[in-house]
């Protein structure tokens, strides 16, 4: 097993992580390290398929790995499963709120299951309907609650026993914006009182918005890590977009595609995109292939400059299953 190096700042550390499932022609997660900073808002992305959710359920204890090693608030999960599940709290994207019973009934279930009784558990209902603003729904069946109200309980399920460490999984899928705009601001007032989120989302302008450090992953591996700013800069991809006065041809795509450099060239009509490690240089052969062919030039602008374009340009514009 790989020695990982540890740290009294880290409130979640990764050695050397891998998980093969059976059958599958290459692991899901292969040997990933990484560190999330205590109090920490950390956004993990990756597109369907690239191992997030597996390095999720591992991070959890959900699901053992072949290899490596999971660390939580300095706990070594495999010694330590009980106290370190203590310590996380998980929102599923699917809801985990049984539809049969109250909101107040539901956060009594899971607490109990969380080890709370007594006094304690009845405060802690009480002080998760208050956050969730569901007291007046308290006594009202699951199943008759709106979609943003069922992820609003479905967060404070989460915050039950008080955890260190929140991990949330797409917690705003199908919500309107309000319910939206309520969950961030409880998670930012969450971490500024000291809570480590660890936060995934296909909603790129939600990280961008939330997270001071971002990890991507794709094909099980992390390919990129750290601030916005800060993997902006080191990734050394970026995007040229070059409009023309008309749809380009399939020869002259073939030949900007040939570039060195390019990794992938797409067109949207008379817009051409092409992916690059040196984006400048690229720009500059696309522009001289261009007026080689004879094909007239409207604008030009290369450049990452949001996570998106950045989330793309490391991992494709394909489609992923």
């Amino acid at each position: 097993m790989p020695r990982m190096k540890t740290s009294v700042e880290a409130a979640i550390e990764l050695g050397g992580l891998v998980k093969t499932y059976p059958g599958g022609a290459s692991p899901a997660v292969a040997g990933v390290d990484l560190v999330v900073g205590r109090g920490s808002f950390f956004g993990l992305l990756g597109p369907n398929g690239a191992g997030k959710t597996t390095l999720v359920s591992m991070m959890c204890g959900l699901l053992a790995p072949d290899a490596g090693r999971v660390r939580i608030a300095g706990l070594d999960l495999a010694a330590s499963p009980d106290e370190v599940k203590g310590r996380i709290g998980v929102v599923p994207q699917d809801l985990a709120v049984y539809p049969s019973l109250t909101p107040a009934e539901n956060l009594e279930y899971f607490g109990s299951m969380m080890g709370l009784g007594g006094s304690r558990l009845g405060g802690r209902v009480d002080e998760c309907l208050r956050i969730a603003r569901l007291g007046p729904y308290a006594q009202k069946r699951a199943e008759t609650l709106s979609g943003g109200l069922k992820r609003r309980l479905s967060l404070v399920i989460g915050l039950i026993h008080e955890p260190e460490i929140l991990i949330l999984d797409e917690p705003t899928v199908g919500i309107d914006p309000q319910s939206r705009l309520f969950i961030f601001d409880s998670l930012k007032a969450m971490n500024a009182a000291g809570m480590t989120i660890v936060y995934t989302s296909h909603y790129m302008e939600e990280v961008e918005c939330l997270c001071r450090d971002i990890a991507i992953i794709d094909q099980g591996r992390i390919i990129a890590h750290g601030g916005l700013a800060e993997i902006l800069a080191a990734s050394g991809a970026g995007t040229v977009e070059i409009r023309a006065q008309c749809a380009p041809s399939e020869a002259l795509l073939r030949r900007l595609g040939e570039i060195d450099g390019i990794r992938q060239v797409s067109c949207e009509g008379s817009i051409i995109r092409a992916a690059s490690a040196q984006p400048t240089a690229a720009m500059c052969e696309m522009i001289r292939l261009m007026e080689e062919a004879g094909a007239g030039i409207l604008s030009v602008s290369h450049g990452v400059s949001n996570l998106e374009a950045l989330f793309i340009s490391l991992t494709g514009r394909g489609l992923r299953e």
